[in-house]
């Protein structure tokens, strides 16, 4: 597949103007997650940390769960909650699976590294919780952060490192290098030193891990770029890798899979575990 160069960074990574009525979703998830919150089995703000912001939701399937599936949202890391997502855990729910959702500091208040400490903590303390292997999934930034869970310095405890088996990246932001020439990364507060050490395809995976690397067809190119990106790197490292790109879908509807446990998307994520 061939790029373009890139001569506005902004517009590059800016989804909500380049998607009709991309301002809508928001809403619509909201009402949709807080309906799901109201009609399923499941524990809310479950505190991992000292801040206000270092909770999580986990709901529960019907008998033992077969694992622990942990969904972490996007936002450039700088906006939204787990509050907005909840409804994406029907899939893995309906599947018998056990889902977190966490929600996490964000920037400017926090740096990206810190970002990627609280959400290794988050699902450190749902593992402690919930037996059995673990599968993550997140959406744009939260596809950064997934991967980053399954870097050789993740920071996942040891054994619950041990226990991840998959991680499903959507639409996520692998090498975070030209964030640097974004306006954003006034908020971001990236570093060189630290937008190389916070990029997956720049790290060393975790042999036992497979990674799926998710984008929607219609995406941004750098999405699709980023998406291509991780899945080549590490499938040269030894990784078994799988690289989806989902036609006619865009950043904000790629992500529906989830809600369905028959589609594709839920079928790969749960996939050999």
């Amino acid at each position: 597949m061939n790029f373009d160069q890139i001569t506005d960074w902004d517009a590059a990574y800016e989804n909500r103007t380049n998607i009709p009525n991309g301002d809508g979703f928001i809403a619509t998830w909201e009402q949709a997650a807080a309906d799901f919150r109201a009609s399923h089995k499941g524990e809310l703000d479950i505190s991992y940390g000292a801040t206000d912001r270092s909770v999580y939701d986990l709901f529960l399937p019907k008998g033992d769960p077969k694992g622990l599936f942990a969904f972490v949202h996007g936002g450039y890391w700088v906006a939204f909650d787990k509050s907005i997502w909840s409804h994406f855990a029907a899939g893995p729910l309906a599947a018998g699976w056990a889902v977190a959702m966490p929600s996490y500091d964000l920037c400017p208040n926090v740096t990206i590294p810190r970002i990627e400490q609280s959400v290794g903590q988050a699902i450190t303390h749902a593992a402690s919780r919930i037996d059995g292997p673990i599968v993550l999934s997140g959406h744009s930034a939260g596809g950064h952060l997934v991967s980053r869970m399954m870097c050789a310095d993740t920071p996942l405890a040891g054994d619950v490192a041990d226990r991840l088996r998959h991680v499903m990246s959507i639409s996520g932001v692998h090498d975070l290098r030209p964030m640097l020439r974004t306006s954003r990364n006034s908020d971001l507060r990236l570093t060189e030193a630290t937008a190389h050490s916070s990029s997956p395809a720049l790290g060393m995976p975790l042999p036992h891990v497979r990674l799926t690397a998710w984008v929607g067809g219609t995406e941004r190119q750098e999405f699709l770029r980023q998406n291509a990106l991780l899945a080549n790197i590490w499938r040269g490292l030894g990784i078994k890798t799988t690289e989806v790109t989902e036609p006619d879908r865009h950043h904000f509807n790629v992500i529906d899979g989830l809600m369905d446990v028959n589609s594709d998307m839920c079928r790969i994520a749960l996939a050999d575990t």
